[in-house]
């Protein structure tokens, strides 16, 4: 949730009027002013993305003399200004850290993009593409890009993001081939493999990785599902694709691994008994049907796989999980595993990534307890800003007793959230940890 702060400008008013009047503005329109209507809003909102890139520097310009002012260490003047660019936005503390860089940069050093972002020639990713393009560069260098790719507005606007970011690749190849290759070293450090849901209760895995052995898993794949299909298997290229990496991983056809893994799972007891259709939760996922977890469960019991049940009991009137406390100055132990399970991702608003911290609301050094109402799960980028100069953070109950984490920034703006909810009944919530075979 999000509370304005006390008084608001004739110019937010005006632009709050804005929004207000769109809804109606295609009202009446022939089927060829519609056209222009929706040429006319990509225009409004590539501006509208230049004119916040105008806001956030200037935001993190007064924010830095602010606190040289007050005597922050200049190594604290940016502390969790991304993140109050961020909760403006309804974005993750990661996508503002992006914002305010790029806001930094268009404005000082890429006249010519952020005059075509200004007058809506190209989207707010084809920009921030350029600028991350030409990180590598020296600002001489930087600039003749710039110039060269946005100087003709009717030229740029006549290009997809897709070319744009193929021409900025080549002019910085061309213009400093030594940084393109110190800069491929340093991104191979970053290879790493992520997960997102997918709709219908699928998931994308990605793994970024250097191009030669990306190629190479691809080469693989590509050769193993040609082979089965020439053999007269039935299934999709792209099916027999996914199908060789899973069992490749998990130690299918052919592999002697054997070895169990904890998948943590969050579901009533009405839904695991198929009393109830309902939904679960899957750590690393989230909320699935009751009917794929009653599935995998009984899939696991058919191949004599150990199960561990433990129960976690739940308010039935907010469906919130129960609260545990520790003696300890330290998030551990089963109150750790609670906060986890309870929070499931990080609290702040838009965030959603993992948890990495387990985190006092209240400052441990204000005299903040270690429970589980005086905790939360946060990610590291979270757990930073909240430490930065002029933040505060207090829990407090919810309208029917929930758990509520109230952040107040800065400028005075107020962010209030709650954890996951489940629906249950009295019985409580079941938490089951039941091993895979891989």
């Amino acid at each position: 949730m999000f509370e304005q702060s006390s008084s608001e400008s004739s110019a937010v008013a005006r632009v709050r009027s804005w929004t207000a009047e769109l809804a109606a503005m295609h009202e009446g329109l022939d089927l060829g002013e519609q056209i222009d209507m929706l040429r006319a809003l990509e225009e409004l909102k590539c501006a509208s993305a230049g004119a916040q890139a105008a806001v956030t520097a200037e935001a993190v310009r007064v924010r830095h003399a602010e606190r040289e002012l007050a005597g922050v260490p200049k190594e604290r003047h940016g502390r969790g200004v991304a993140s109050e660019v961020a909760l403006a936005r309804r974005v993750s503390p990661a996508r503002g850290q992006q914002l305010v860089g790029f806001a930094t940069v268009v404005r000082r050093e890429m006249p010519f993009t952020n005059a075509a972002l200004v007058a809506g020639k190209i989207t707010e990713r084809a920009a921030i593409a350029i600028a991350q393009e030409t990180a590598c560069l020296d600002l001489r260098d930087r600039q003749q890009v710039d110039r060269r790719i946005a100087s003709d507005l009717d030229a740029v606007e006549r290009m997809s993001e897709k070319q744009i970011i193929g021409t900025v690749r080549a002019m910085v190849a061309e213009l400093d081939p030594a940084a393109v290759a110190e800069r491929r070293r340093r991104a191979e450090a970053e290879r790493r493999v992520t997960t997102k849901p997918a709709p219908d209760t699928m998931m994308w895995l990605t793994s970024l990785m250097p191009v030669k052995d990306g190629v190479a898993v691809w080469a693989v794949l590509s050769r193993d599902a040609d082979q089965k299909r020439a053999a007269g298997d039935e299934r999709s290229r792209d099916q027999i694709m996914t199908d060789t990496l899973r069992d490749r991983v998990l130690g299918g056809e052919g592999s002697e691994a054997n070895l169990p893994l904890m998948i943590n799972v969050i579901v009533p007891d009405s839904v695991l008994l198929g009393d109830d259709d309902g939904v679960g939760w899957v750590q690393d996922y989230g909320a699935v049907p009751g009917d794929l977890l009653r599935e995998w469960i009984a899939a696991n019991e058919e191949q004599g796989v150990e199960q561990f049940v433990r129960r976690l009991y739940a308010s039935p009137k907010t469906g919130e999980l129960v609260a545990m406390d520790s003696k300890a100055t330290k998030f551990e132990g089963k109150l750790a595993e609670y906060l986890r399970l309870r929070d499931q991702t990080c609290r702040t608003l838009y965030c959603d990534a993992r948890i990495r911290h387990l985190d006092h609301v209240v400052r441990k050094a204000d005299g903040g307890p270690t429970t589980a109402v005086n905790g939360q799960g946060t990610c590291e980028t979270c757990n930073q800003a909240k430490e930065g100069w002029g933040w505060s953070a207090r829990p407090r109950p919810g309208p029917n007793g929930e758990h509520v984490v109230e952040i107040v920034t800065p400028t005075g703006h107020r962010f209030t959230t709650n954890p996951p909810t489940w629906t249950i009944q009295e019985r409580g919530l079941r938490v089951d940890f039941f091993g895979m075979v891989a």
